[in-house]
């Protein structure tokens, strides 16, 4: 800093850049947050109600009934973006799926129910419920994880890991993976077989919420996302660590490193002997505050569908308006006059002007 400020050295667009991530570090704000991004579990039941009521506590008749399904389920039960499936095959019993928003959504009826995730795992698991997927989602806010950066450690055989393959894809590439919204995800690293029960996926957050919501990369407060994506056996252990310590963070970094390492390459040494890379080794733990499981409760919106009539239908709808306006028409009008509400148009209403507290199922309304 001293040859800095005396002018002996030069301010490079390097320097700068590691002084701000520097300065990032000391802020007040924790540079990294850990959530729940991914729950799926299979219960070894056809009582879908007690799943709902009793397990997930929330209000059957709250609920959409679909009569198709997914993942060769014959039906399922939705409320916003928690999907309950079901089946007559006992074998294939009940499956939860939680996706992002969907954890979200879950965060706040735990909320209200006053619930933690401990508990909802250990209710889960104490009824005889299969892990089948979990997500722990690790979100830099500051520019720790440098995407490309690793990915040149990749290449250059500086990630010291267990696994054998890795794939990396720029922005804009990811249409040609398996990932559902892979083109929107920008610079993207894999580590390991997406076809495992153990793998990470290290990609920018950034600019998936550019493409995705609009919001400029420079107002977004993760830059970067760290996804530890178990399956399976790896789920139910990962569970079971996380309800013997209730300590998130060991139970993340115990599964990174057991896997892998970014190192500086040291031509005299062998590689395990390589330093660990310094941004790597902050972010896994040294020299930085705690780090603990973090929720983020949103309620149930309409922001998909209200996204899609700014997108497809505002543009169409406002046409018309002016065409009545002009023509002294009433198309518009008859149209909402005469549409018929469907059963799940009326429940999607219900369900957008019930309060949370009014979803959720009190256990002592079964008792």
């Amino acid at each position: 800093m001293n040859r800095l400020e005396s002018g002996k050295v030069a301010l490079t667009e390097e320097i700068q850049k590691q002084l701000l991530l520097a300065l990032e570090k000391y802020n007040p704000e924790s540079p990294l947050t850990m959530l729940f991004d991914y729950v799926r579990i299979r219960f070894p039941t056809t009582d879908v109600k007690h799943v709902i009521e009793d397990i997930l506590q929330l209000k059957t008749d709250m609920m959409i009934h679909e009569d198709f399904g997914f993942y060769s389920y014959s039906e399922h039960y939705v409320l916003g973006d928690v999907f309950v499936l079901t089946s007559a095959d006992e074998e294939k019993g009940t499956l939860l799926e939680l996706k992002g928003k969907g954890c979200r959504q879950m965060e706040s009826y735990l909320l209200a129910q006053h619930r933690s995730w401990y508990d909802f795992f250990m209710d889960a698991l104490g009824d005889g419920g299969v892990m089948k997927r979990l997500d722990l989602a690790i979100n830099d806010m500051v520019g720790i994880l440098d995407i490309p950066e690793l990915t040149e450690k990749c290449n250059h055989e500086e990630c010291i890991s267990v696994f054998r393959s890795f794939k990396s894809y720029r922005s804009g590439e990811l249409v040609r993976t398996h990932e559902q919204d892979g083109y929107s995800m920008g610079n993207t690293l894999y580590i390991g077989s997406l076809k495992s029960e153990v793998y990470f996926c290290i990609y920018e957050k950034n600019y998936e919420q550019y493409v995705k919501n609009g919001i400029p990369i420079e107002d977004t407060k993760i830059r970067n996302r760290f996804e530890i994506r178990l399956k399976n056996e790896r789920a139910y252990h990962a569970v079971c660590d996380l309800l013997t310590y209730y300590d998130a963070e060991r139970t993340a970094f115990s599964i990174i490193n057991r896997y892998i390492r970014f190192a500086d390459k040291e031509v005299d040494k062998r590689r395990s002997e390589w330093k660990t890379n310094e941004k790597w080794a902050y972010f896994i733990g040294s020299d930085r505050r705690r780090l603990k499981l973090t929720t983020q409760p949103e309620p149930y919106t309409l922001t998909r569908t209200l996204n899609w009539i700014d997108r497809q239908v505002a543009p169409t709808w406002k046409m018309l308006q002016k065409i009545d306006r002009a023509n002294g028409t009433h198309f518009l009008r008859d149209i909402l006059n005469d549409v018929e509400l469907s059963e799940r148009h009326k429940k999607l209403i219900k369900q957008q002007t019930t309060s949370t507290e009014e979803v959720i199922q009190r256990q002592e309304d079964t008792d």
